[in-house]
């Protein structure tokens, strides 16, 4: 039976992501989020949907959601902790854009009402849409993200994003047998250092920088880099301090054990870090040794408080995990040693560095995982570096959707 398929984001790009998968009787909507640049960039407005499937949490997945929701009054199918998230990252997305004098491309309203549409269901669970059966599989991104197993005649995997090494956080993903691999390759062409050496080199770091009087600031996404790094740094015996959205989304984790590779672990690198749960706080932070904040990249959040205090001393280090995009404070500082504060372009005369602990699978990992799905088509997304993959994936039909554009799969 033959569906058609069409990107309305996320094809050749990473971020905005959205695709329609439709036949003669519904219109499935997998993700729509926004890419959260300045100004935020959105994808495709889809025709009328019949549902909607989120993978997880991230903006870029989640972040144009309640547009469709309140448009067409479609249920969402999620985790409930992916489900809980998102309605932070929404509510605060608004916010940004109020702060930034955007437009809003849907109101506090449309994000209730969303809320209100979710049909949470987990993993192994299989839900009828249909004439299809959708199966959720862990995508070890983060937790709660899943990928989607779709049912008919055939089998076709969509992964979301996803990692297949093991992280503190989570497991990785496991290879799902199917005909079709619908697979996100935001690293082509580019593998991870494993895991345990990047592990390695960012605690020598910290500890030579605490062995010199400094003071350690981590930048960090506000789900799952920064429980993933209050792990890693649990049992070193500093004073280290959390702040930021990060908290909560530790909280909500924690109400979800069965999505963490640990809980208990994750219950002791609670206990081990302290909380900034206002202003007042940061003072006191401000003498600890580790600090873990929001932003990721720079542009807003608690960190740019803790750059005011800690920018000047050579013997400070700004150690960055996550990924910089184009545009973002946090590239800036990378490729010319100065950020924008209060509007105005200023040196960072303390140590930056940058180590890998990225959440997606790199090129090698997705190969390996693609092969041992065993597919006849492997539709690649989410990737401006696609055709880094064709070599390795040569005994495949390979398929490179473009932007808007329609393809045809046999499911």
């Amino acid at each position: 039976m033959i569906m058609k398929f069409r990107f309305l984001g996320g094809a050749d790009t990473v971020g905005r992501m959205g695709m329609t998968m439709a036949d003669e009787e519904k219109t499935i909507l997998v993700e729509y989020g926004m890419s959260p640049t300045k100004p935020p960039e959105y994808p495709i407005v889809p025709p009328r949907i019949d549902h909607l499937l989120l993978t997880h949490c991230h903006l870029d997945h989640c972040g144009m959601v309640p547009a469709i929701c309140a448009r067409d009054n479609c249920e969402v199918f999620t985790t409930p902790l992916s489900a809980e998230i998102s309605e932070i990252m929404l509510y605060d997305s608004l916010k940004i854009a109020i702060a930034e004098g955007y437009n809003e491309p849907y109101t506090s309203d449309d994000v209730e009402r969303t809320m209100d549409l979710v049909v949470p269901f987990t993993f192994k669970d299989t839900i009828e849409l249909g004439k299809t059966d959708v199966t959720l599989h862990s995508a070890g991104h983060i937790p709660g993200a899943a990928m989607f197993e779709f049912k008919r005649d055939t089998s076709t995997l969509y992964t979301g994003d996803l990692h297949t090494a093991d992280q503190k956080l989570v497991l990785g993903a496991k290879p799902v047998k199917c005909e079709n691999l619908i697979i996100e390759g935001t690293y082509g062409g580019r593998n991870h250092p494993p895991r345990d050496e990047s592990i390695k080199a960012f605690i020598a770091k910290i500890d030579e920088v605490i062995d010199r009087g400094g003071t350690v600031i981590v930048p960090c996404f506000a789900v799952g880099r920064t429980q993933e790094i209050m792990l890693v740094l649990k049992d070193l015996g500093y004073e280290m301090w959390v702040d930021g959205m990060g908290r909560s989304v530790t909280g909500l984790f924690l109400n979800y054990p069965e999505y963490l590779r640990d809980p208990r672990a994750m219950r002791a690198a609670r206990k081990t870090f302290r909380e900034v749960k206002n202003a007042s706080m940061r003072k006191h932070a401000s003498k600890g040794q580790i600090i873990v904040t929001t932003g990721g990249m720079l542009d807003g959040g608690p960190v740019l408080e803790y750059l005011r205090l800690f920018k000047d001393n050579p013997k400070n280090a700004i150690l960055l995990v996550g990924y910089q995009a184009e545009d973002t404070n946090g590239r800036l500082l990378v490729e010319t040693g100065s950020i924008v504060l209060d509007g105005v372009m200023v040196k960072v005369e303390c140590e930056v560095r940058k180590f890998d602990f990225s959440a997606h699978a790199g090129q090698d990992e997705i190969v390996e995982f693609a092969k041992k799905c065993k597919p006849e088509n492997i539709v690649l997304m989410h990737s401006e570096t696609r055709e880094m993959f064709l070599e390795d994936l040569q005994d495949y039909n390979v398929i490179l959707p473009e932007l808007g554009k329609e393809f045809e799969l046999d499911v």
